[in-house]
């Protein structure tokens, strides 16, 4: 995915859906015009990731790609406006299971461009960059010239390190897209208290270096300082020892890993490669045997699904929270 490869509970009280009406310039454009006036709060302009999109009404005809969009939209209570989802990382979380299944899953990654426009969205909303690849014909310029608006999620347009202000940014805008802002307030209240209660309990606790293990064989496939992975790691209460490191992931050296004496491995589980393969590729190579937490055989694990800027950063934080400080719990 755009992290530089191909692979890469939250209880929000129930609201009134704002009326169904289309997004100007989208298909449907014309039944936007007529119910414009009945979408209070709109028209609405945003401007994500250096595209500026004006909303007459909320959007009616959704499609999600990639696990952390389709969650926020889930989240929001918006799987009515969902006319199609793609690419998971793994299962969503048992809350949404039910909202999730009425949705048509358009392609098991990303679905081709007659797929996706097949589903005559009027909104495509991408969590990484590679949601809207060029040569593959989604990209966001030729949405616009189709008549689709479009989202990408700010982790992969912020300049510099990402965090909750981002997560309030993507949280915020989302909902005010499709008309429900108290939802989107409701869910960035619930995180924030979540994880207040989190950094409160570990605050007087000594940070462990944590090196952040995605993949990789020749090289290491890590979190950089730029992602929410990497705020994560310090609101558990650790220290990534690859914060220098100006990107959301990145390939480092083993030599690199050698040197900086990491305390705690995280590794991230998702896709054909078990938690227990990648705990063994460690373990079993010569050059790491005196590096700490393979020593120690220190390993902790968050599913990928949680590391990236989504609903889950909670869970990720709270998780986290107890394998690095379980004598804090």
């Amino acid at each position: 995915m755009s992290r530089s490869r191909a692979v890469l509970r939250s209880l929000v009280p129930a609201a009134l859906l704002i009326p169904l009406a289309g997004c100007g310039g989208s298909p449907g454009s014309a039944d936007a015009a007529a119910g414009a006036e009945a979408a209070p709060g709109f028209p609405y302009t945003v401007t994500n990731c250096g595209v500026s999109s004006t909303y007459q009404a909320p959007p009616r005809r959704a499609v999600t790609m990639n696990q952390h969009a389709t969650e926020i939209m889930l989240a929001l209570g918006l799987e009515e406006k969902l006319v199609g989802t793609a690419y998971l990382d793994d299962a969503v979380l048992p809350a949404y299971r039910p909202a999730y299944d009425k949705v048509k899953v358009l392609a098991k990654e990303y679905p081709s461009k007659e797929v996706l426009l097949g589903a005559n969205p009027d909104f495509v909303y991408g969590g990484y960059s590679s949601a809207f690849d060029k040569a593959q014909g989604r990209d966001r310029e030729g949405l616009a010239k189709a008549g689709i608006n479009s989202r990408l999620s700010v982790e992969y347009c912020t300049q510099g390190p990402v965090g909750l202000d981002q997560l309030q940014t993507e949280i915020t805008e989302v909902a005010r897209t499709f008309g429900v802002p108290e939802r989107g307030a409701a869910l960035i209240g619930t995180e924030q208290r979540r994880i207040d209660a989190v950094t409160a309990r570990v605050k007087d606790k000594a940070k462990p270096a944590v090196f952040v293990y995605d993949s990789g064989e020749a090289s290491a496939f890590t979190s950089g300082g730029n992602g929410i992975g990497n705020e994560i790691v310090s609101l558990a209460g650790g220290t990534n020892v690859f914060a220098d490191l100006k990107d959301t992931f990145g390939d480092v050296s083993w030599e690199k890993v050698i040197e900086r004496k990491p305390e705690v491995v995280l590794i991230y589980d998702y896709g054909g490669t078990t938690v227990e393969a990648k705990k063994q590729r460690l373990v079993n190579d010569p050059a790491l045997a005196e590096v700490p937490a393979v020593k120690n055989r220190r390993f902790v694990v968050l599913p990928l699904s949680s590391a990236v800027l989504g609903v889950r950063v909670a869970d990720a934080v709270e998780s986290l929270g107890r394998q690095l400080h379980p004598d804090a719990a």
